[in-house]
């Protein structure tokens, strides 16, 4: 699967909270929701905030960019070129012919 950047999904604002999310091991929702709170009470000192942290996550994002980790499928069977067994015998079922059912 091929990740997006962040600033260009259409799910996120500038991917702050998911990136100091990320970065920090905190879940995203729980920074979104402190950002909608604190909104109510201060709305422009909350947005002043939030792009002014957008900078970093943007210029980290550029510099270090986030790899996808390798997923650890065991691939043993695929090194030695040999079938596994169950595919052994479905291809064997596939083979032969299907009869239908007598009732």
């Amino acid at each position: 699967m091929h990740e997006q950047n962040l600033l260009l999904r259409n799910d996120t604002v500038l991917g702050v909270c998911e990136a100091i999310g990320t970065d920090f091991g905190i879940h995203p929702n729980v920074l979104r929701l402190a950002f909608s709170g604190a909104f109510f009470f201060s709305p422009w000192a909350v947005a002043l905030a939030y792009v002014a942290l957008a900078v970093p996550v943007a210029l980290s994002r550029w510099m270090y960019p986030v790899t996808p980790k390798a997923s650890s499928t065991p691939v043993a069977a695929e090194e030695t070129g040999a079938p596994l067994e169950a595919e052994a015998e479905l291809a064997k079922e596939s083979q032969q012919p299907q009869l239908p059912l007598a009732a």
